[in-house]
């Protein structure tokens, strides 16, 4: 009696590239940088005047 298996090691890497990590930290940071930025002007130079500041 001879039993036949087939057993499938599957390897899970994970994917923490450091790199990858900080390239897309400082990405969306640039973008907050910006949003803020634009927000700051807009209120400073175009809302302000607008509602009497």
């Amino acid at each position: 009696m001879t039993h036949e298996r087939d057993v499938e090691i599957e390897r899970k890497e994970k994917k923490t590239d450091s790199s990858k990590v900080g390239v897309a930290a400082i990405k969306y940071i640039t973008y907050l940088i910006i949003f803020f930025g634009i927000l700051w002007f807009l209120i400073q130079y175009v809302a302000g005047p607008l509602l009497g500041g």
